[in-house]
């Protein structure tokens, strides 16, 4: 599963990757020096891969990741192939969830490709581009679907009037993910064509260090901006994250964190915002060998969880041991967990909770 980090040139997007993935990216004060898209494999930070660690003392731990991918700039014009339009957006629609940076910062020395700081404008650049690109892909379709409408072909005019319907909004300025539409009609006609406004977003503010707590007014105004979005906002220093990760010490680190009164990395936080943004989830097992943060999409059955281990551990699935998490940490052993008769057998179709312990049985 991939987040792309998406913005125009120069807010910070290589910055952020570099950050988070620790891959160095090239990053510099001007436009378009993000050609390829640079690919990161990000571990997601989990305080109870931690304490499982504590319990069980493995010979090595394996935690959650995300692939986060840093595409090139976009600008105005990008969706008829200015600048590297055509390749980001290509891009762009591979990845399952996107990383929206906008810049929240003044600062005269890091040149802004407008020419002035204004995030809600710069949101909005991406947005239309994004959007007619969006256009373009339900017009091919909607000529299609018109056709067979006219012919009296019922199901044709159900798709026919889901697609007006999000051709209004896109003509609107709406992104798809906002437009109101039935769930049956979404799966039935918007979500295989793969729109790419109909991504979940997470707005990233990159603010100064004196903003990295409590945000500032471009903050407000972005949060003001897509209230109605159902999408995620967060506050980064990115600048100051990117010196953070530099310093060689955790008590380094740590002391720095503190300092701006912070508890923990905001990169910290925009990972798990991420995955959970991916609509992922976590369950883990603990052996002598290792403890393992698996990944799983929210809802999988216990046989899908399995088969994320091994496809014959789904094939031959036959039941799963489960412990959650808070037994776990309470009784402080499996041992103990069987002993109080906490351990649960469960059968094919279970949903996995986010936490559980697990073994799996099968027989392939």
């Amino acid at each position: 599963m991939k987040a792309g980090i998406v913005g125009l040139p120069n807010v910070g997007k290589s910055t952020l990757f570099n950050c988070l993935s620790n891959a160095k990216a090239q990053s510099a004060n001007f436009p378009f020096c993000t050609i390829e898209p640079n690919i990161g494999v990000v571990n997601v930070p989990d305080a109870r891969l931690e304490k499982l660690e504590s319990l069980v003392n493995p010979e090595r731990v394996i935690p959650a990741t995300v692939e986060i991918v840093d595409i090139a700039g976009l600008v105005k014009g990008a969706s008829k192939g200015e600048g590297l339009g055509n390749q980001f957006l290509g891009n762009i629609r591979e990845t399952d969830a996107i990383l929206h940076v906008l810049r929240c910062f003044d600062n005269d020395n890091v040149v802004h490709v407008d020419g002035s700081v204004d995030p809600i404008r710069d949101m909005e650049t991406i947005d239309m581009e994004l959007q007619l690109k969006d256009l373009e892909t339900l017009e091919k379709k909607l000529d299609k679907v018109k056709r067979a409408a006219r012919t009296g072909n019922k199901e044709a005019q159900k798709e026919e009037a889901a697609l007006l319907k999000i051709k209004e909004g896109l003509e609107a300025g709406i992104s798809v993910r906002a437009i109101e539409i039935s769930d049956d009609d979404k799966k039935d006609y918007i979500l295989p064509l793969q729109f790419i406004t109909d991504k979940p977003v997470m707005y990233v503010c990159n603010v100064d260090e004196a903003a990295a707590v409590s945000g500032n007014a471009y903050v407000e105004k972005v949060k003001a901006a897509v209230a109605n979005e159902k999408a995620e906002v967060v506050v980064l220093a990115v600048g100051t994250e990117a010196d953070i990760t530099e310093l060689e010490t955790y008590e380094e680190r740590q002391m720095f964190l503190e300092d701006l009164g912070l508890t923990e990395p905001g990169s910290a936080k925009l990972i798990r915002g991420a995955y959970k943004l991916l609509d992922l989830e976590t369950y883990f097992t603990a052996g002598e060998k290792e403890v393992r943060a698996w990944t799983i999409p929210v809802g999988a059955t216990a046989p899908q969880a399995a088969g994320v281990i091994h496809t014959d551990f789904e094939k031959g699935f036959i039941r799963a041991e489960v412990i959650s998490y808070d037994d776990y940490i309470k009784y402080g052993s499996e041992a103990k967990v069987k002993e109080a008769g906490k351990m649960r057998v469960e059968g094919k179709d279970y949903v996995v909770q986010d936490g559980d312990v697990m073994h799996f049985r099968f027989n392939v």
